[in-house]
């Protein structure tokens, strides 16, 4: 697809806003029948629906459920079964780690194990950030041979592990197993090399883990680690260079802004908040033609299984929309990465509502942005990587294919 798009990219003005919602789609309560779209009150999203091509995105394949990594790379515009990125990585890059050709990166959790090693609480009950900043000093004291270790706070419970060869020591390799059961009254899992030359790696990641749990016996609630997501660092094709854009990316957590640099958008400093994000915006709409916009909590809720908070900051959002088409974008996307149902307390496979507002739309009898109302748009449902054409041709930025 990025191959076909980029011969036909042609200049022009246009200011063009993705806004994803992480984890936007939902699943039907089972008291009530509706899912938390259904549920929540969006005048906002329901009259910019209405003026809009809607749809619903299937982000890998028909019952596969998406990583946030995959998810916004299809929203990007790049196949995720082909451009498939570690979790680390992204998280490496999202706290601007310095990550060299070679280093091994992990996404770490603290986690809350009992007297028996069996994971009680995967995120060891979200941890606020300055707790996890004591914790990673714990661990960078750990030494293992022929490596060099970072252990590097992220945000809440979240944490990055790197390890870089040195010396002599041989490559390392990432492709390992995780120890992350995603699944609670286990054990954390053994790390197996998934070839052979990752093996030595292997190693020492057990040897990590197994000294972590040591050095974290006494902590409440955090006294053991998750490690998932291990890969080295990639090259993909730059975002701004196929596309012909100034892009900037606007989020305040990290894995997003990884995977933003990661593709080589320009990643703008915001606060924690998405009023920060807004005003960043804002700030720096002159400058770029393209932001990529990123909210948070409707993933968080999801993943706690919480339907009402999740309802609740739905509603949220929707009190930014009018703010957001106050700057007249040319082109405004809704639409998120993945489902998070609150019924399955996870990301799910489910597709995901998408909504794109522009002149030239063409828009469609859908009246309010739910899973329900988008099955019935003009988009159908349609490969999350085919979205980037749809944005640049209603900007009016590609020319025709062919004679």
């Amino acid at each position: 697809m990025l191959d076909l798009i980029a011969p036909l990219v042609v200049p022009n003005t246009t200011k063009i806003v993705v806004l994803s919602l992480d984890g936007l789609g939902g699943l039907p309560r089972p008291e009530t029948g509706r899912s938390e779209l259904e549920t929540a009150r969006l005048p906002n999203l329901s009259a910019l629906a209405a003026e809009s091509a809607c749809g619903l995105l299937r982000h890998v394949a028909p019952g596969i459920t998406p990583g946030s990594g995959p998810g916004h790379l299809g929203l990007f515009g790049y196949d995720p079964l082909r451009y498939l990125v570690g979790r680390g990585v992204l998280e490496a890059l999202g706290i601007e780690f310095d990550l060299r050709a070679g280093d091994v990166a992990a996404r770490g959790n603290f986690c809350t194990v009992d007297g028996m090693g069996r994971i009680t609480d995967r995120r060891a009950g979200r941890i606020a950030t300055d707790v996890c900043v004591r914790l990673t000093e714990r661990l960078r004291g750990i030494r293992l041979p022929g490596v060099d270790l970072y252990v590097e706070p992220v945000k809440e419970h979240r944490f990055v592990l790197v390890l870089r060869a040195r010396g002599k020591a041989g490559g390392l390799s990432g492709r390992l197993s995780e120890t992350d059961p995603q699944a609670l009254g286990t054990p954390p899992l053994t790390v197996k090399p998934l070839e052979a030359r990752a093996k030595a790696t292997a190693q020492r990641v057990n040897a990590f883990v197994a000294e972590a749990r040591r050095r974290l016996a006494d902590s409440t609630p955090a006294n053991m680690v998750l490690l998932r997501g291990f890969d080295q660092l990639p090259r993909l094709p730059r975002f701004p260079e196929v596309f012909g854009l100034r892009a900037a990316a606007i989020a305040a957590y990290p894995m997003y802004r990884g995977l933003a640099r990661l593709v080589g958008m320009e990643v703008l400093k915001t606060g924690g908040a998405f009023d920060d994000e807004i005003a960043t915006l804002r700030e720096h709409w002159s400058a770029c033609d393209f932001f990529f916009l990123h909210y948070k909590d409707t993933d968080k809720a999801g993943e706690d299984g919480n339907f009402d908070a999740k309802v609740a900051a739905l509603e949220r959002l929707d009190g930014f929309v009018p703010a957001i088409r106050a700057l007249n974008p040319d082109v405004l996307v809704v639409t998120g990465d993945h489902a998070t149902p609150s019924v399955l307390a996870s990301h799910g496979w489910q597709p995901v509502p998408v909504l794109l507002w522009s002149r030239y739309c063409g828009a469609d009898p859908v009246t309010a942005f739910t899973e329900r109302a988008c099955a019935g748009g003009s988009l159908g449902v349609f490969p999350a990587q085919h979205l980037m054409p749809l944005v640049m041709a209603n900007a009016l930025r590609l020319t025709k294919y062919g004679a």
